[in-house]
């Protein structure tokens, strides 16, 4: 029998022989400090770092735990500079228009000493005003003026008096509602007559009705008179108001004036100058309110200071890490309270600053999916970083209430934004929003694995290290750092490789230290390691223990004994979670005659997903171009997998139902003995396929449940070989010559392997007789000759 080539046990796992770890003790290694294993993404992020020109932001993609945010961590606090330009903002009153609060930028440190400023400023007004009213000068000054115009308005309201009471008439003060005013009212017999009894007196006949009319016409001359006389005494108030508003000119702006002098001295700018003015001038409006005891903070509320954004303790650039990046948190709001059912009141105070505005002047680093999924985010931000300006307003989809009067002044921001997301979300918003590309410039792509070199190993011990130092956990040896370190190979999927998904590995590094806390042991072992591997995975794969339990008790029915025409168990691979694992499946192929081809079941029931129907359509490919140049495809042939009711996906699996076809074409039976797995082509060469550890191990693990007979094994292409990092239970096994693995590259090695018989080369005269190629050729032929005699009705 022809003796096919087998991979040796070095060839199925790579060793990490512990002397090329060059310590001793793990102390004599360095922690890590750098970022291990992705030079490309940590060049673009420094490009987009260093870069100050519009649209450089940076979005950081790959899955999780390749050290996406330990990188940007570090890479930022390498770049920290002390703050230099960084400023305190403040919302400020606008006094001739409430509703548009004015924003003053000030030196850093700076926003809340105003604030504090402009605190004791009202508070010493507070004592200075009533200080200045109550002052002798003052009150001397104003009785002049009080006593100058009250003998005016004294003799002018006595002179109309007495020329009402000379004409028979009366000037009396009348309660109207809660307000008295002047009235005339007749003199009868010398006594004041209210009207009421004049109109009696009438309907008595006490009084004629001519009488009566030269009185009425009279009250009405008198009250015009009265009225200009009352709107001459009006003048005399507002003169006095006047007099009085330049005493209180002369005598209390020069103090409040001073202390606000005292203020500008310390804060220089335009608009700090004009705020101080406005606040001058409103003071002088309302000086009363300074003479009130007992008054509340809320009543001086429009000479506060909201400061917005205070950076008097910020040494660095600032950097800002959103981790809610909801519209509030990352722009800011308006606060509002509430004044009754469904009213709201807000002003210039109630204005609070989102982590935008606090990162201003450095950087902010947010998840991009969170920010894309939070309602009117991603649109306002977008529009943030094309204008360079923040707009804060209310954000309320719901329309609770209704949308605040109030629009602060605009701020321009210069701030770097870092997303952080997944390939997927990047190509979205790359070809779904044309302002993406156009915003985020620089793409950071951090990859699953690295090169496995001497160097990379190196920072692989010390990433070890830094674990161990950082969460007191127990030293390791040189074995168990080396166990770790082929762990990081097998789950990168090739043994040229190295793992960077950190977070798995760190995880293996805690969980190998419990293992050697519960056995007392003072140092982690490679019993400890494989222990901490073993726990994960039984955590786990409970699914795969259900799948070959039913394997075992034979629900699901899996020869590895024997051998079937038409049968083949193919491989496949299961994911759960973060878990991949591997199982056989059973592959018939039957055939009749006809002309409808190659049928595929799971095609045909829905089952089939797309790559897998692409499998099957070059399975076709092969067939016809292989053995359909002479003779029509007289065939029916039928392809299913067994006992599979879920969606096949992938193309691993097209070899083996080849093999299938080609046993049952051919009449020889195939070994069940052998599991194959394996992508091919129409030229019939054998293509790699992923998950080649776990399908190997699935069968292996099958076999060992029914017995080894010492011919089973695993078909693979030849191009996995590298990729094979099998646990160490399956190596051994294939030491003791109990299980086999076979690379091949094409059909015809793989159909000697599974039958015994040769594939049989074409010639001139056709394939070599009784060979597997010449056998299916010969059924074809008859087949066809039968179709043909058929159409001629023989």
């Amino acid at each position: 029998m022809k003796k096919f080539r087998e991979l040796k046990p070095s060839e199925l796992r790579w060793q990490c022989d512990p002397k090329i770890l060059k310590f001793k003790t793990l102390n004599d290694i360095k922690t890590c400090e750098g970022i291990i294993g992705q030079p490309r993404a940590i060049d673009a992020i420094k490009l987009g770092l260093n870069v100050k020109y519009p649209g450089y932001n940076i979005f950081i993609t790959g899955p999780v735990g390749t050290g996406r945010t330990t990188a940007i961590t570090k890479l930022l606090k390498k770049i920290e500079v002390k703050k230099g330009v960084l400023e305190d903002l403040v919302y400020v009153n606008n006094f001739k228009n409430p509703d548009m609060p004015n924003l003053i930028d000030m030196s850093s440190g700076d926003g809340n000493k105003f604030k504090n400023v402009m605190f004791n400023l009202i508070k010493k007004l507070k004592t200075n005003i009533p200080q200045v009213f109550s002052s002798e000068e003052y009150q001397k000054r104003r009785q002049n003026i009080v006593s100058k115009y009250e003998e005016q308005h004294r003799i002018l309201l006595r002179d109309f008096e007495k020329s009402v009471e000379k004409q028979g008439f009366k000037v009396v003060q009348v309660q109207m509602g809660p307000f008295v005013r002047p009235a005339i009212i007749p003199l009868i017999d010398g006594k004041p007559t209210k009207i009421e009894n004049v109109e009696a007196m009438l309907k008595q006949g006490k009084l004629s009705e001519e009488e009566y009319k030269k009185m009425q016409k009279k009250i009405h001359e008198l009250e015009t008179d009265m009225a200009t006389i009352y709107s001459r005494v009006r003048e005399i108030q507002d003169t006095v108001n006047a007099e009085m508003q330049k005493l209180n000119e002369w005598m209390v702006k020069p103090v409040v004036a001073d202390l606000i002098d005292n203020i500008k001295k310390k804060f220089k700018g335009k608009k700090i100058e004009k705020y101080l003015q406005d606040v001058l001038k409103s003071i002088m409006k309302d000086l009363d309110r300074f003479l009130k005891k007992d008054t509340k903070e809320d009543m001086f509320r429009e000479y506060q200071i909201n400061v917005l954004v205070d950076n008097s303790e910020t040494e660095v650039i600032p950097i800002i890490f959103e981790t809610t990046p909801s519209y509030k948190n990352l722009f800011g709001t308006i606060e509002r309270h509430p004044a009754g059912p469904g009213i709201v009141i807000s002003d210039f105070l109630n204005i609070k600053a989102g982590s935008l505005l606090r990162a201003n002047g450095g950087y902010l680093v947010i998840n991009a999916f969170d920010a894309f999924i939070e309602p009117g985010v991603w649109q306002a931000l977008k529009r943030t970083l094309r204008n360079g300006v923040i707009d804060i307003q209310v954000f309320d989809p719901f329309y609770i209430y209704s949308t605040s009067a109030l629009k602060p002044e605009p701020i321009s921001i210069d701030v770097k934004i870092i997303m952080i997301g997944t390939q997927w979300l990047y190509y979205y918003l790359y070809y779904q929003d044309e302002d993406f590309k156009k915003i985020f410039k620089v793409k950071a792509d951090f990859d699953t694995v690295m090169e496995k070199n001497a160097g990379n190993i190196n920072e692989y011990t010390s990433f070890i290290k830094s674990i161990c130092h950082e969460e007191n956990l127990l030293p390791f040896t040189k074995q168990a750092i080396a166990d770790i370190i082929e762990y990081g190979v097998r789950i990168a999927g090739h043994k040229d490789k190295l793992s960077t998904r950190f977070h798995v590995i760190a995880d293996m590094v805690r969980e190998a230290d419990y293992w050697t806390r519960q056995a007392h042991k003072k140092s982690v072992g490679a019993d400890d390691v494989e222990k901490a591997i073993q726990g994960w995975r039984r955590r786990v794969n409970m699914y795969e223990d259900k799948i070959h339990e039913m394997i075992e008790k034979n629900i699901l029915m899996i020869s590895t004994k024997g051998k079937v025409i038409g049968q083949i168990n193919g491989l496949s691979v299961y994911q759960t979670g973060g878990y991949s694992f591997g199982r056989p499946t059973k592959i018939t192929a039957k055939i009749s005659l006809g002309r409808t081809g190659i049928i595929n079941i799971e095609r045909e029931a829905n089952l089939g997903g797309k790559t897998y129907n692409k499998g099957v359509l070059i399975l076709s490919g092969f067939i016809r171009s292989r053995y359909a140049q002479n003779q029509p495809m007289a065939i029916s042939a039928t392809l299913g997998f067994e006992q599979s009711y879920s969606e096949v996906d992938g193309d691993s699996a097209s070899s083996a139902e080849i093999y299938a076809l080609l046993s049952s074409l051919s009449d020889i039976p195939l070994t069940q003995e052998i599991a194959v797995t394996g992508s091919v082509n129409q030229n019939g060469e054998i293509q790699p396929i992923g998950g080649v550890n776990e399908k190997i191990e699935g069968f292996y693990k099958v076999c060992k449940a029914k017995g080894f007979t010492g011919r089973q094994g695993v078909i693979i292409p030849d191009t996995n070989i590298d990729d094979l990092m099998l646990r160490q239970e399956v190596v051994d096994v294939v030491k003791k010559k109990k299980f086999h693995i076979y690379p091949i590259k094409t059909i015809d090695q793989g159909i000697e392997i599974l039958t015994g018989v040769k594939s049989g080369r074409k010639t001139k005269a056709g394939f070599e007789k009784n060979s597997i190629n010449y056998l299916v050729d010969k059924k074809l032929k008859a087949y066809a000759a039968k179709m043909k005699g058929f159409a001629k009705g023989e």
